[in-house]
């Protein structure tokens, strides 16, 4: 394999200022974008609703889809079109908290405004509101179960200081995300969730990863500062 690159040295350290800064403002921007909006817009796995899987004779036109929706009673629905396929994924929450398996009769009567005879249903899920709930509840409890089993792995691995960094490293990931999340008003759902857990996985990883390596070089290069042995750590393979 060719070599591009060859004894790269980055002063990472000396420029953490800079990228604690960027770092903060983003989570600073993710709190307020949070508290001006009332919370996480939540998909409808958390908030209940219905799922409906459509497949169209011909590829579909998105924008027609959206406005049938928006005119026939299903203004806060969300349709996303399924890539190579003449396939609409629709989220509906649905006009009432206590019956959202209503929401499959309104995407069925707005389609057909436009589209009758022209689509089937794949399928359809419904979630009642206190299912989402629990939903919801799960998994944050199954994110903080993660982060205090990984500071007992790496507490008992290194040492407790080691172990708090690693879970302040994961924190910071994963409330960057999430406040990118609220910035841009995407929704949370199990998806997301699942994609949290394995962005918490890959960050221990290289965490536990560069650790093991600074410690072994502190070892062998006991005349060099702390800072120094981290630089050289991060940018030699």
């Amino acid at each position: 394999m060719i070599e591009l690159f060859k004894d790269i040295r980055v002063d990472w350290l000396g420029k953490r200022k800079l990228f604690l800064a960027i770092s903060g403002a983003v989570m600073l921007l993710g709190l307020v974008s949070l508290v001006a909006k009332g919370g996480f817009k939540y998909g409808v796995d958390f908030k209940g609703g219905t799922i409906v899987q459509v497949r169209f004779k011909q590829k579909p036109d998105i924008e027609k889809i959206r406005q049938l929706l928006r005119e026939n009673g299903a203004q806060d629905s969300q349709p996303q079109e399924l890539t190579g396929r003449n396939d609409v994924i629709i989220e509906f929450q649905g006009a009432k908290e206590d019956d959202a398996s209503a929401g499959r009769s309104v995407i069925i009567n707005a389609l057909n405004k436009g589209f009758s005879g022209e689509f089937e249903i794949l399928s359809a899920t419904s979630i009642g509101p206190k299912v989402g709930d629990d939903l919801k509840r799960q998994a944050v409890f199954a994110t903080l179960y993660a982060l205090g089993g990984i500071l007992i792995y790496i507490a008992f691995r290194f040492e407790w200081i080691y172990g708090a960094a690693a879970v302040f490293a994961v924190f910071h990931d994963t409330l960057v995300t999430l406040g990118l999340f609220s910035l841009f008003g995407r929704d949370i759902n199990l998806t997301v969730i699942a994609a949290l857990l394995t962005l918490v996985g890959y960050s221990v990883n290289d965490t536990i990863v560069v650790f093991d390596r600074v410690r072994e070089n502190l070892k062998i290069r006991r005349r060099d500062d702390l800072e120094t042995v981290m630089n050289d750590t991060s940018t030699r393979p």
